[in-house]
């Protein structure tokens, strides 16, 4: 009996090529899988194509709602930026996928499951270790890194077989999910070099976007978004409607250098107009709700939430012990927060919580105050004895000359 892998496929140039090499190398069968996340590709198209090349199964499966579920939320929760920029889309992406693969294996009884990603990137380390965590039996092959293949030598193979595959002319390497689109190579390795209008698809350019501001609320409940403008939505109908909206603004262009998980640095261009709106909005909220000391704390717990996510380990038990934190601070969360859009411009311009602490009364200035202020000077004075203590003893030190 010839044995069977399950191969990830985006039905693009290095996993198509996977697929012959597996059946004329290796004698193998091969399983296809693609997961919808939100990609680009016609998932019909990409089964058609898996089929032509001898597949002898494929597995198309909708997973949009779960991504946007058990992976965007849990982001938003976290107000999840990895070195204060990326909303971390793909990398919130591939142990979903990876997590697919896994199922589909064991389903068919295969003992081996392959994915495309380089030896260079991130991705790898996403894929192999859920896979590894999930079911450590499993064989796991990534044949442009495993077999040392370039990009030459692909469309030579895909040429010299007459493969059904279209070699893009792109020199853009872009990924796109419900969350978030990243766009790599070309010019945007310069990382002097401004990126072109051409990269982007999701916001529109400064010149062409409404020439009034648009105002956005966005609701939240249990710390996740649940309704835009009044209006109640799906997980996944919600972060479309954002995306659009947003995006017309010109809102979520991010262009910075990001350290990788392999320890290269790299130029990364991503568009993120949802996500910018929703985790900038959610930290407001937060801000209303949550005391000065969960804030604090939180903000280092999101911190190691985002490297523990980018760098592949969302399987890890630390990442699932500090999601139980988080989880566990998101109980009030809940409130309306309102947003100004204006050409490429965000600004919070109000909200509201059931469980705001902000207390009018004691913070306003004017005579209704129930705030005594005659407190402050002993608060202060408490407050401030150690930095006096020390300073007197400085001075003192100075005086007697002792070094």
């Amino acid at each position: 009996m010839r044995e069977k892998v399950v191969l990830a496929y985006s039905g693009g140039l290095d996993t198509s090529v996977a697929i012959k090499y597996f059946q004329e190398k290796y004698n193998m069968d091969v399983i296809t899988v693609t997961v919808n996340i939100g990609q680009l590709e016609d998932l019909n198209e990409i089964a058609e194509r898996a089929k032509a090349l001898g597949a002898i199964k494929h597995y198309s499966i909708d997973a949009l709602n779960e991504f946007a579920v058990n992976y965007i939320f849990p982001a938003i929760k976290a107000n999840a930026l990895y070195e204060g920029k990326y909303p971390l889309g793909t990398a919130l992406g591939r142990p979903l996928i990876a997590s697919k693969l896994v199922e589909v294996a064991e389903k068919e009884g295969a003992n081996i499951v392959a994915h495309g990603s380089t030896g260079k990137g991130n991705d790898q380390v996403r894929f192999d270790v859920t896979i590894k965590a999930l079911n450590p039996k499993l064989k796991i092959i990534a044949p442009v890194r495993d077999w040392n293949l370039s990009r030459d030598e692909e469309i030579e193979y895909v040429k010299k077989h007459n493969l059904p595959v279209e070699i893009k002319k792109s020199i853009y390497s872009i990924d796109q999910n419900l969350w978030g689109r990243s766009i790599e190579s070309g010019p945007l390795e310069d990382p002097y070099s401004e990126p072109l209008p051409e990269v982007f698809q999701w916001t529109k350019p400064l010149d062409k976007t409404p020439d009034q501001p648009e105002y956005l609320e966005l609701e939240f409940k249990g710390g996740v978004p649940i309704a835009v403008n009044g209006q109640e939505m799906d997980p996944v109908s919600l972060i479309q409607y954002v995306n659009k909206v947003a995006g017309e603004h010109g809102i979520g262009v991010i262009d910075h250098m990001e350290d990788r998980v392999v320890g290269i640095k790299s130029r990364e261009v991503y568009e993120y107009p949802a996500a910018t709106c929703i985790i900038e909005a959610h930290k407001d909220l937060e801000k209303l709700i949550l005391t000065r000391h969960q804030l604090a704390f939180k903000s280092i717990v999101e911190q190691q939430w985002a490297w523990l996510v980018y760098s592949g380990l969302w399987v890890d038990p630390l990442r699932i012990d500090l999601q139980a934190f988080i989880d566990s601070t998101q109980r009030y969360v809940e409130g309306k927060v309102k947003l100004k859009l204006y050409k490429g411009g965000l600004r919070v311009v109000g909200r509201k919580s059931p469980y705001s602490l902000y207390n009018y009364a004691l913070a306003t200035y004017e005579s209704k105050s129930i705030f005594d202020q005659r407190a402050a000077i002993g608060f202060i004075n408490l407050w401030g004895l150690p930095s006096c203590l020390a300073n007197s003893m400085s001075k003192e030190v100075k005086k007697e000359g002792i070094h």
